[in-house]
This record gives C-alpha cells, sequence and structure tokens, in this order.
C-alpha cells in the first residue's frame, strides 16, 4: 500500500470519529448551527471515501486504454467533492429557515460544546497533515480534501461563536444565521474546489520555479548537444510530463544522442521523481534562435 492511499484511509477514519463527535454536540443541543456543522461533517466522510477511491484509481499503472496513465482520477473527486458540497450547503439553509420560523434561544450545554469543540481540535490537526502530506507526495486529492477539512474548522468556529453570542445578547436568529454562513463558507469551498479541478483536467502547467529547474537540468546535463527547444510541461496528479526537443551535430551517432537524453532523463527523475520524460531529437539545421535553452 502505498503512502497517499494509507493517509486516505486514515483520513476516513478521522471523519467518522469528527462525525461522531458532532453528532452528539447536536443531538444534546438542537440548535440548528450544531446541526449545520454535523451534516458538513457527513459531506467529510463521503470526500474523504471518495478521495481513497481515486487515489487507488490514480496509482494503477498505464495500460492500452489508457497509456499516459490514470492520475487526473484524483482530478475528478474534486468535481464530486463540489456537487456534495453543494447539496450539503442547501440542507443546512432548509433547516436554518424553519429554525429562524421558531424564533426559540437554545439552552445549549457545556457537554455540546465539549465534544464539538474535540471534534474542531481533530479536524484542524488532521487538515493540516493532510495538506502537507498532499503536497509532498503531489496528490491533488489529499490536498483538497485538506483545504475542505480547514474550511469545515473555521466553520465550526463560527458556530461556536455564534451560539455564544446568542445566549449572550438574547437574539434568538443569530443561531440560524450562522447556519447560513456555514452553508455559504460551505459552498465557496466547494466553488474553490471544482476551479482547481477543472484547472487539472486542463492540463495547467507547473509553478515557475518547476520550469525553470527543468530548464537549469537540461542546460547542465545536455553536454555534447547544441541546444534545446520546444519545452512544454503539464501536471497530470502527482505527474510532471515534461517535453521537449534536443539539437544535436548531425554527424553524432544514435548511440551518442541517446547517451546524453539518457543523462537529462536521469537528472530530471532525481528532482522531479514523479516525472515523465519525451525528448525528440533533431540535427543541427533545427536550431532555433529564439526561446532556446542554450547547453
Amino acid at each position: 500500500m502505498n503512502t497517499a492511499i494509507s493517509i486516505a484511509w486514515k483520513s476516513i477514519v478521522v471523519a467518522f470519529i469528527v462525525l461522531g463527535f458532532k453528532v452528539v454536540a447536536a443531538w444534546l443541543s438542537d440548535s440548528v448551527a450544531l446541526y449545520s456543522d454535523a451534516v458538513e461533517s457527513i459531506v467529510n466522510v463521503a470526500t474523504a471515501i471518495a478521495a481513497l477511491a481515486a487515489i487507488i484509481y490514480a496509482s494503477r499503472p498505464p495500460d492500452d486504454n489508457h497509456p499516459f496513465g490514470h492520475e487526473k482520477a484524483e482530478y475528478f473527486v474534486a468535481m464530486i467533492e463540489a456537487v456534495l458540497i453543494g447539496a450539503a450547503a442547501f440542507a443546512i439553509i432548509s433547516q436554518a429557515w424553519f429554525s429562524y420560523s421558531a424564533s426559540d434561544i437554545l439552552d445549549v450545554p457545556a457537554e455540546a460544546f465539549a465534544f464539538n469543540i474535540i471534534a474542531s481540535i481533530i479536524n484542524g490537526a488532521w487538515c493540516f497533515i493532510l495538506i502537507r502530506k498532499g503536497r509532498e507526495l503531489h496528490s491533488f486529492a489529499l490536498e483538497a480534501d485538506g483545504w475542505h477539512l480547514f474550511a469545515d474548522v473555521l466553520s465550526s468556529v463560527g458556530v461556536l461563536a455564534g451560539i455564544l453570542l446568542a445566549k449572550l445578547t438574547g437574539i434568538a436568529f443569530l443561531d440560524p444565521l450562522l447556519a447560513v454562513l456555514v452553508a455559504l463558507n460551505i459552498l465557496w469551498s466547494g466553488w474553490k474546489l471544482l476551479k482547481s479541478s477543472f484547472h487539472g483536467l486542463m492540463d495547467t502547467a507547473p509553478d515557475e520555479t518547476t520550469i525553470d529547474a527543468i530548464r537549469l537540468v537540461i542546460a547542465n546535463e545536455g553536454g555534447g548537444a547544441l541546444e534545446a527547444h520546444d519545452l512544454r510541461t503539464r501536471l497530470s496528479g502527482p505527474v510532471t510530463f515534461i517535453e521537449f526537443h534536443l539539437v544535436v551535430d548531425g554527424d553524432l551517432s544514435v548511440n551518442q544522442a541517446h547517451v546524453i537524453c539518457d543523462r537529462i532523463e536521469n537528472k530530471l527523475a532525481s528532482v522531479l521523481p514523479n516525472c515523465r520524460i519525451s525528448i525528440h531529437v533533431e540535427p543541427e539545421y533545427k536550431a532555433e534562435k529564439h526561446n532556446s535553452i542554450q547547453i
């Protein structure tokens, strides 16, 4: 079992534990705001399961039907999360309206606050682990799940603050109002995930730092070649695809050109461990003066 899959399994366990704490808090309080927080945790469980499924599928090797691999599956999990987030948000808004119509100030017991706070602490610690590991492993599914949990933590803090204000001020509508704000925060989180998934599916290029590192490797390791041009890169889940044209002396043997390509590929693989490289070798008359990498 690879590291990303192991973390995804743990994320499901954490999601169920947090859901249990929040359901107890909502049951003890009858608060619509705490109810909305529990509903969001149901979404967290669903998205954690979806993330695991996507990571398992994305880890499959290339095959005849998918010669470039299955890594883009991780981006689809964000689209599923966005749909589930939207459904949860509208359910929360509906419940908030019924609560507003009742206009009752709830006497939320200390135990409910305690359960919700414990759940928020667990969520907060786990979301930072997911974001950090997602970046280290270049797993979009893990990182997206982490940012979703971070939004959940912020929502929980807002919910608890709203209930306390309602009790202190005697203003009953603060409870459903905070529930609506939680729903809007959930929708914003869903929109960001949806936007990020579209970027990934559209073959977005890596950041400038990564591109500069690739150009530096080609320049330093391409000894024996003349120059390189038409560098193109794209991200597909955790994989970085790299392709470029390498210009060599026309009298160079195929074996000699192959040695140069191997040297460049080996160094790129050490700098970007999860990359796939395609080099097109060309004779010197194909050299380009502009936007080329000088070797």
